[in-house]
């Protein structure tokens, strides 16, 4: 079972000093809601003296119950389980809050995805407005962006930078090469429109010089062309899987499941993707091993919008058994358009400077079924232009999929070595990586990346976690 130790070292990549952490006995604590830090909630096990059985009611903060022992210190809760618990989701299925309702389930939702092709954009927006208003209204995960698992992980780092009696801890930053933050342009293809606009839509994106990615469905909704993926291919962009059929169905039943996977598979193989996405971002990451891809790219940050509710708080990449999960962490062109009727980039601008914060993952989903129209496709280029002046402004860091994948496979091998008086970094690709330093101060966590000789120094020293 991993530990807390193990769940720091692998996402900060930081040398372990040796503290032990110790949580609660199994049969001390009780499962509920509860915070550590300012508006930090978590869900899972603690033996905190009160637990709110849902997210909307009154929280207790547990940080104060953190206790401090040479080489150890003792926690109220189970940290991994509460990690764990905001990453996979756990607590929409686990709580009782109402973003774990909807009005879109079982035979409905059956229904709708059977009449749906015949539906309109027209008709299907205001059906679908019905259905998501109430998710609008919650206020856990936070809208439009949430970063609580991210916040959790840097307030854990600041108990254990305390614990050993420090002020800062060296660690591996989050990019390669020093970048601030990272991006990816995705395109999920629906439809036999979208596919017929393709290489239109891959040269806006060249325009810019953003490279990207499509995901095609591979069953039942269109052809594409092996031209097609032949000329993706040789202009520089991505082929992933996106679902088998698209029909809202891949992650009802388990046995169901496990026998479209095969054929899933399959067209990765074939395809010679490394990335899947689920259509309409469906999912369940406890069946992800099934799953022979190297990333997925299916969980919303924040899924207010999505059909199926929650949402995964962080907005880093994150490991599920051997997957590489990569956020969706910014609102879809089509319910920016259809559902919140905007056509402007002020939101996504905003997801963006929210994200960049936290020196995360900016994550951009934009469908060439959805493209066509002089507006939309307005909007798109506006939000292109965007990335690019950021790509030089702050050093936004704008790849492939296949290229985050990449990197943070590589940062995941590489360690810090403590050699001639100096921390190093060991380990194959470690050119393109960077020493950063957590440091502890009144009022949080900040990350500072130190000036390079090689590199022009870089505004990365920017508040990151509050737990005071």
């Amino acid at each position: 079972m991993l530990t807390l130790n193990q769940l720091l070292t692998e996402h900060f990549r930081c040398p372990d000093p040796g503290v032990d952490f110790v949580g609660p006995a199994a049969g001390e604590s009780r499962t509920g809601y509860f915070l550590f830090g300012e508006n930090v909630v978590c869900y899972g096990r603690t033996n905190a003296p009160r637990v709110a059985r849902t997210v909307d009611e009154p929280l207790d903060d547990t940080f104060a119950n953190t206790q401090f022992e040479p080489g150890r210190c003792l926690l109220s809760f189970d940290a991994v389980d509460a990690v764990e618990n905001l990453r996979h989701e756990r607590y929409v299925s686990n709580g009782k809050s109402h973003i774990n309702g909807g009005r879109l389930h079982g035979l409905s939702r059956g229904l709708y995805y059977r009449v749906r092709p015949l539906l309109p954009i027209s008709i299907r927006k205001h059906f679908q407005r019905w259905v998501l208003a109430p998710r609008m209204k919650t206020q856990f995960p936070s809208w439009p962006v949430d970063r609580t698992a991210d916040r959790l992980l840097e307030n854990l780092l600041a108990v254990w930078i305390r614990a050993q009696g420090q002020q800062q801890i060296p660690f591996i930053w989050f990019w390669p090469d020093g970048h601030s933050s990272a991006a990816i342009v995705t395109h999920d293809v629906e439809t036999q429109a979208g596919v017929r606009f393709c290489s239109s839509l891959m040269n806006l994106d060249e325009a810019f010089r953003i490279p990207s990615s499509f995901q095609i469905v591979p069953e039942c909704r269109y052809s594409a062309p092996e031209s097609l993926l032949d000329e993706f291919r040789q202009r520089g962009f991505e082929i992933n899987v996106h679902d088998l059929n698209h029909d809202g169905r891949l992650y009802w039943e388990h046995q169901e499941f496990l026998h479209r996977v095969k054929r899933i598979n399959a067209y990765g193989r074939e395809f010679q993707a490394k990335g899947f996405r689920s259509g309409a971002l469906y999912r369940n990451l406890d069946w992800y091993g099934a799953l022979d891809f190297s990333y997925d790219m299916s969980v919303p940050n924040v899924a207010h919008l999505d059909p199926q509710g929650g949402g995964c708080c962080t907005v880093m990449p994150f490991f599920v058994g051997n997957i590489l999960e990569l956020p969706v962490t910014t609102i879809q062109d089509y319910p920016l358009f259809h559902i919140l009727g905007e056509y402007s980039i002020d939101l996504w601008k905003h997801q963006i400077q929210l994200i960049q914060e936290g020196h995360g993952l900016i994550s951009i989903i934009a469908h060439p079924d959805y493209l066509q129209e002089s507006r939309a496709q307005e909007t798109y280029s506006e939000l292109l232009g965007h990335l690019a002046r950021l790509r030089s402004d702050t050093d936004l860091w704008i790849a492939l999929p296949s290229e985050v994948n990449d990197w943070w496979r590589v940062r995941n091998r590489l360690e810090l070595v403590h050699e001639n008086g100096r921390w190093q970094i060991d380990g194959p690709g470690k050119e393109r990586a960077r020493i950063a330093y957590a440091h502890l101060a009144e009022d949080g966590v900040y990350f500072q990346l130190p000036k390079n000789e090689d590199l022009v120094e870089r505004s990365t020293e920017t508040a990151s976690s509050t737990f005071l």
